[in-house]
């Protein structure tokens, strides 16, 4: 049992059940896109939220505790969203199977990070449209949530010049505050980024 199933595996959901802020606001950039994947998606919430809003919605992620609660939360919102097991940096992804892609506070070793962003947009479709939100470098003198190592946060500049080489229709280096659940409480520095993938 990894270590996500570990904190995954009681019956609180560690980061709350309703959908992360960001991406609650900004739902609406996905109009009529069908299927969506949610990356390193935990326990649900987001993946939950993206169905009741009418998308076909997968949710990835690492440790299999997080999906089964992912079922459970689906069905107590009465709707249906496939779960599957997946280890992001070393497995494979479908390629151009989706219409929009989802990360939030999805995060890995400075080395895996954008192998990781890439077999996400590889998974678009053309003019597919991935929403993210993750803990900047600064994020550590917040101590509010997230990985308490500059290794697993993201760097301001190097995710926009990554971000560049697709159309960038939202990027935004901020201050907020992130309650959810357990894991995340308080004022945070986070990096938002939507894109719509360029062939």
């Amino acid at each position: 049992m990894n270590q996500w199933d570990e904190k995954f595996k009681s019956d609180t959901y560690y980061y709350g059940t309703k959908p992360n802020t960001f991406l609650e606001q900004q739902e609406k950039i996905f109009g009529q896109a069908k299927m969506i994947a949610c990356y390193a998606e935990g326990e649900g919430r987001n993946a939950v939220f993206l169905a009741t809003k009418g998308h076909d919605v997968t949710a990835f992620d690492y440790a299999q505790e997080g999906l089964q609660k992912t079922i459970t939360l689906a069905k107590s919102q009465k709707v249906h969203v496939i779960t599957e097991l997946k280890d992001l940096i070393k497995d494979p992804f479908e390629v151009g199977r989706y219409d929009g892609a989802v990360m939030i506070f999805g995060h890995f070793s400075k080395v895996d990070q954008y192998e990781v962003l890439d077999k996400i947009v590889g998974s678009l479709k053309a003019d597919g449209i991935f929403l993210m939100e993750v803990y900047e470098d600064a994020q550590l003198q917040y101590q509010t949530g997230g990985p308490k190592e500059i290794d697993y946060l993201y760097n301001e500049s190097e995710l926009y010049n990554w971000a560049n080489k697709h159309d960038v229709l939202h990027f935004a280096c901020v201050e907020v505050d992130r309650v959810e659940g357990i894991g995340h409480n308080g004022r945070s520095k986070v990096l938002q980024l939507i894109m719509k993938k360029k062939i």
